[in-house]
């Protein structure tokens, strides 16, 4: 991979999305490619968190948080975030084009799959980044497909590949659907599109979790070859 291949990375602005997609972005930039991160406005009091990036470019853009100290409900937000990132990131890319290292590729947060719409408009290839390991995505996947069902009824949930897990197993989205709908819909959100993208990318120990992580290969495996 040549240094002139330039790949953009976005993750979603929290802590947990931002250390996985930091480090894959130095893994990128080890096998030659130009990388940027692309970080939104949200984290710029937080800068310590993309510390020990030498390796990887850093921009930031506009997410509509400059100045704002009133708090809106989270739905606001994000819908809010949306809007203004992805305009944020066009203008981004097209300062980009005109430059001596326009991008080839974005890498977006699996919660983010409008980002791969933004990559389309300008003739990109993109990809998302699933942040959770597979055995959580897989819970997610079943949910989308309606395997499972909320409200979760009993005391267990059995899983094609996990192990019996109990409500207490199961995250606060899923088992108490009515406190976080917000956080809900976007992590459900994450499937909307994502059988558009030619790869997926996930952060798991394979080691711990191999069975999962063999069946959720399958599984999109499967469903991309169907798809094309």
């Amino acid at each position: 991979m040549e240094r002139e291949t330039h790949i953009l990375v976005i993750p979603y602005p929290v802590q947990g999305h931002i250390n996985p997609m930091l480090q894959f972005s130095k893994r990128l930039a080890t096998k030659g490619a130009r990388v940027t991160l692309v970080a939104t406005s949200t984290i710029r009091n937080s800068m310590q968190a993309l510390q020990g990036a030498s390796s990887v470019n850093i921009e930031i853009i506009s997410d509509g948080s400059e100045g704002d100290e009133n708090l809106e409900n989270l739905i606001a937000t994000l819908d809010r975030f949306k809007v203004i990132v992805s305009q944020s990131l066009s203008e981004y890319i097209e300062k980009l084009n005109s430059s001596k290292y326009p991008p080839k590729f974005i890498v977006y947060d699996c919660v983010l799959p409008w980002a791969l719409d933004v990559a389309k408009k300008y003739g990109l290839d993109g990809a998302p980044f699933f942040t959770q390991s597979c055995a959580v995505n897989v819970i997610y996947y079943h949910l989308k497909q309606g395997t499972i069902r909320l409200p979760i009824e009993g005391p267990t949930v059995s899983l094609p590949s996990l192990p019996k897990l109990t409500i207490n197993d199961i995250s606060s989205f899923l088992s108490n659907p009515s406190s976080y709908p917000a956080l809900l819909n976007l992590v459900m959100d994450q499937f909307s599109n994502f059988l558009e993208a030619k790869w997926l990318f996930f952060s798991s120990f394979m080691d711990l979790e191999v069975e999962v992580s063999s069946q959720s290969l399958r599984i999109f495996t499967m469903l991309l070859t169907f798809d094309s």
